[in-house]
């Protein structure tokens, strides 16, 4: 894969035993609905924090909140240490943000939308230039720098959006859904710019419904669910805490897989039946097979995989992530 030929990165990290982003009981009501029912967040500098859950959760209703474009409707946030209730320009300042839509100008170059951008924050032309030829190499996009943004495809547009994020150096960087409607190769992709801003210590706060991107991206996440936080840690340290080391997925050619639950009763350590299959929680992927058949019963599919955050989720809250 090409190389950039300069790290433009090295700049934005900032050394601090600080929490940039601190939040006790905050909440966010829109007339009697509420989105964000009193959550408590820290996330360190060169954190790479994760909100996770399905459409609707909460998510976006936070990121707003810590991106200083909506007001808490109570509790305490702190920003960089400041109170976006007062500071919010200053904030936003010193923030990059990746919004979940595109908002690219189509009327501009893919270099005159970093470049242009990067004149809200007072930057000088002739730097401008040089970050943007700096970006654009990161995110491998400097042969369509003369390039309108229209023809771009999906991936490149969310790259682009991405550079433009970076262009004003920001000590943290907010990412609403960032690989929301793209094809695999173009998330991965996307993923593998993100990860490599993780390793120079940027720090990352991102939504996502997507469970493997937040194992690949979070350092730590926390689970939303209904405006609440329900679990908290590391990908890994909530898969352990809350599910088992395999699942067993099985299919049974029956309109109704609900029938299957009692006959499975006592296989693992729990059974989940949802409309298309009936997962099994082991120990033993292979062991809980043999089990199933020695119960003569024939599932039409069996697959055997290591537990995910959806299992997670689901154990949690009774649902799916995607929804």
């Amino acid at each position: 894969m090409r190389r950039p030929t300069s790290d433009p990165f090295t700049r934005v990290s900032r050394v601090s035993d600080q929490p940039l982003i601190h939040a006790r009981g905050l909440v966010k009501r829109f007339g009697d609905f509420t989105a964000v029912d009193g959550i408590d967040v820290d996330v360190m500098p060169g954190e790479s924090f994760g909100f996770l859950g399905p459409n609707g959760a909460g998510k976006s209703s936070t990121m707003r909140m810590i991106g200083c474009v909506s007001p808490p409707t109570d509790g305490v946030l702190r920003i960089l240490g400041r109170d976006p209730r007062r500071d919010g320009p200053a904030i936003r300042a010193r923030l990059g943000v990746c919004p979940q839509l595109d908002n690219l100008d189509p009327e501009l170059t893919v270099r005159e939308n970093l470049t242009t951008y990067a004149r809200f924050f007072g930057i000088p032309r002739r730097v401008a230039r040089a970050r943007a030829a700096e970006l654009l190499e990161f995110v491998q996009l400097s042969e369509r720098a003369a390039s309108k943004v229209e023809p771009l495809s999906g991936g490149m547009k969310r790259r682009l959006t991405i550079a433009r994020a970076l262009v004003n150096e920001p000590e943290l960087i907010l990412l609403d859904e960032p690989t929301t409607g793209l094809d695999p190769q173009a998330r991965h992709l996307v993923w593998e710019r993100l990860f490599r801003l993780k390793q120079r210590g940027v720090t990352l706060v991102l939504t996502t419904h997507y469970m493997d991107e937040a194992e690949q991206l979070c350092d730590r996440l926390v689970v939303m669910d209904g405006g609440r936080i329900v679990a908290e840690g590391s990908p890994r340290a909530l898969i352990e805490r809350h599910s088992t080391r395999e699942v067993v997925e099985l299919r049974f050619n029956v309109e109704s897989q609900d029938v299957f639950a009692d006959k499975l009763d006592g296989v693992g350590e729990r059974v989940e039946v949802l409309p298309d299959r009936v997962l099994l929680y082991v120990a033993d992927g292979d062991e809980a097979v043999a089990d199933v058949h020695r119960r003569a019963l024939t599932p039409a599919s069996v697959l055997v995989r290591r537990s995910s955050l959806e299992d997670v989720f689901l154990h949690l809250t009774g649902r799916t992530l995607v929804d």
